[in-house]
């Protein structure tokens, strides 16, 4: 564990992971946290359980923690602050940084110590995956097939990432899934992607469920049916321009309920992290469970 100390009046701590994110952006940033050192407090932390400790031993001394990284880091910081009165901010360095596009932050640490100042929050909704937090997305099938290839990947970045899918959409056979929604329906698909969804977009501006909203008191059921893969390009064309929803192999619903999904797939990914789930995968809404530094980006505020 690595710290570089700021002023001791700091209303933030920044807990940056020098392991998330493209080289270039990620030197960048540790080297603009590095001039700073004297507006603000930041440590490095080489995993989970450092950042953690971090929280614990420092959570009377800051209001605001910084996760400074990307989706992953995001998650386990987060994880540590559901129903707490702290609140999370993002320095996004990451490959997709879902979570950062969504919540309106930006890789730029002068407008962030902005926000920091104004000291403006808002509370948002979490997901639960078998008693997981789950901040952005879950789900199985295509998207979590390219979670766990990218994952084996040593390197990272949007070309890698484009790379993996294309891979992993050749290889794509549909997967059987039931879908139960508590005291209200059962379905059985066949499908090539299975979403829960808190906000709207995987990472990279990729909209799977552009009606998810953060703060609704509601979780996003995604599917999408299999398809002729020579429709492909089209797909993506509607992922990335919010228009998913118009495709007919798209469906959509939303609801306040447990859903639980039966599956012999077991290949999961929470918050783009790659998990194995083997039996049935409850879950849930949690309301209002984290507060969020509100940025002047902030869509849902």
């Amino acid at each position: 564990m690595s710290i570089m100390a700021g002023s001791a009046s700091s209303k933030a701590l920044f807990i940056l992971n020098p392991n998330a994110g493209i080289p270039p952006i990620k030197f960048f940033v540790s080297e603009e946290l590095k001039r700073r050192r004297d507006e603000l407090a930041y440590y490095k932390s080489l995993s989970v359980d450092e950042s953690g400790d971090l929280i614990n031993n420092n959570f009377d001394k800051y209001k605001i923690f910084i996760a400074a990284g990307g989706d992953g880091t995001v998650h386990t910081i987060a994880a540590r602050l559901v129903g707490t009165d702290k609140l999370l901010g993002v320095l996004p360095i990451g490959s997709g940084n879902g979570f950062a596009r969504e919540m309106g932050f930006r890789t730029n640490v002068r407008t962030l110590l902005k926000d920091i100042e104004r000291n403006e929050s808002f509370d948002i909704d979490m997901l639960t995956v078998n008693g997981e937090p789950c901040l952005n997305v879950a789900g199985v099938g295509l998207d979590s097939f390219v979670a766990h290839s990218f994952d084996k990947l040593g390197t990272r970045g949007f070309g890698s990432y484009i790379w993996v899918t294309i891979g992993n959409f050749i290889r794509l056979r549909p997967f059987s899934a039931e879908i139960i929604i508590e005291g209200k329906e059962t379905l059985r698909e066949d499908l090539f992607v299975l979403v829960a969804a808190n906000t709207r977009q995987f990472g990279n501006c990729a909209f799977i469920a552009p009606a998810a909203v953060p703060n609704d008191g509601m979780l996003d059921i995604v599917m999408l049916k299999p398809f002729p893969k020579y429709l492909f390009p089209l797909i993506i064309f509607r992922l990335f321009s919010k228009k998913l929803g118009r495709s007919r192999y798209y469906k959509h619903i939303k609801t306040d309920r447990e859903v639980i999904i039966r599956t012999d797939e077991n290949r999961f990914h929470i918050d783009g992290e790659p998990v194995i789930l083997e039996e049935d995968v409850r879950i849930n809404i949690r309301k209002n469970a984290l507060k969020v530094l509100k940025t002047r980006k902030n869509k849902f505020a």
